[in-house]
């Protein structure tokens, strides 16, 4: 349906959102980062200035002395380099300012970094990115982290609300709908038994008579489904087998003549699980249903029933029309439906019936179009 296309492109919109903030933090980051560090390295540039000038007048081993309490001032980390082995440190921790392994490895560093060293009056100064530095180029990663974290949190929220709020829409719905059913199926039902008066013997009266008493029946059945929606059924123990075949058996009695039933097992056929029959019929029988559709009065439909570690599968076959790939998750959600007629519905109460009510799995095992599709029902063994 379009609702699933439309929802689709937001996603799509809401993915190109959030790659350009994301761009555009980490450029303005980076430009922050680089106007910085060009600042630190003017201070840098200008303080030796001074040194120079002060050299002018002072000593010259009293300049390479660079005044350490002035670059602490700076909070670069430094290494002073006289070219004699013995290096020292400024704005380091202060046991690796005297510690000389620490220091000719900082030296290693910086050399392999490629940075020139400023050249003093005597001496080199070999300057480091300062803590602040450090702090803004990690900066980009921590937004990143922080907007992901926010949209999974917004995600999980958004989603958990919806989902919430379909079921109870859904499970109001169902229950208003068996109650709306069940006044109109009392009032049948004593017609038919006044029609039932009124035949006096005939046989041909009795037997449609006969007829619209099953159709009552089936009426109380889907009643009562429906009436079961939004409220924990009662499970018990089932022959999945036997209960497949009952579905089959029903459904082939009203399908197209030219339309071929086969029900096969490759595991025990004793096997069972917790199930309320009521709507595990209505399941089987929605995606029964759902074939005969695809297949235009024509076909094979086959339901195969086997183990597979804790579960007992049933993979039911058509040869309809298929499935996109695209649109195998798509059909299990409220309202999507290819049909002209019908809510699109059945295959989601198809999944809140075998997910929650008989923790389950549904899904579309696969599916090629104009060949068919296999849909997989996946029940926990007794």
């Amino acid at each position: 349906m379009d609702i699933y296309n439309k929802s689709s492109n937001w996603k799509v919109l809401l993915g190109i959102a959030c790659i350009l903030i994301i761009l555009v933090t980490i450029l303005y980051t980076n430009y922050l980062a680089q106007a910085l560090q060009e600042r630190e390295e003017g201070y840098v540039k200008i303080y030796l200035s001074a040194q120079q000038e002060m050299a002018k007048t002072k000593n010259l081993e009293d300049g390479a002395d660079l005044e350490l309490e002035v670059i602490q001032n700076l909070k670069l980390p430094v290494i002073i380099d006289r070219g004699d082995n013995e290096l020292d440190g400024g704005n380091f921790d202060e046991e690796q300012n005297s510690d000389q392994e620490f220091l000719a490895k900082k030296k290693r560093e910086f050399e392999a970094s490629g940075k020139a060293a400023i050249q003093g009056p005597g001496y080199k100064l070999l300057y480091f990115d300062s803590e602040l530095m450090g702090l803004i180029k990690f900066f980009p990663l921590v937004m990143i982290l922080a907007l992901l974290m926010l949209m999974a949190l917004g995600y999980y929220l958004f989603s958990s609300a919806r989902k919430s709020e379909q079921s109870r829409v859904w499970a109001g719905m169902a229950k208003e709908t068996a109650h709306q059913l069940g006044t109109p199926i009392s009032a049948i039902m004593a017609w038919i038994e006044h029609l039932k008066e009124e035949a006096g013997g005939n046989e041909a009266q009795l037997e449609i008579i006969g007829e619209l008493s099953n159709d009552v029946d089936r009426l109380e059945l889907v009643a009562d489904r429906f009436s079961k929606i939004g409220s924990a059924p009662a499970l018990e123990k089932v022959n999945v087998f036997q209960q497949i075949e009952k579905c089959m058996a029903y459904m082939k009695r009203r399908a197209p003549k030219r339309v071929e039933f086969n029900t096969y097992s490759d595991s025990d056929k004793s096997d069972e699980a917790m199930m309320n029959q009521h709507l595990f019929d209505w399941v089987v029988e929605n995606l029964l249903r759902n074939a005969l559709d695809s297949m235009g009065g024509s076909g094979k439909i086959s339901a195969n029933v086997y183990e597979e570690n804790e579960y007992i599968c049933i993979d039911i076959e058509d040869s309809g029309k298929g499935i996109p790939s695209s649109k195998y998750k798509t059909v299990f959600k409220p309202g999507y439906s290819t049909k002209k007629r019908g809510w699109g519905l059945g295959l989601s109460l198809a999944k809140r019936i075998i997910e929650n009510y008989h923790s389950g799995k549904i899904f579309v095992k696969n599916s090629k179009l104009d060949e068919g599709s296999t849909f997989s029902i996946k029940l926990p063994k007794v």
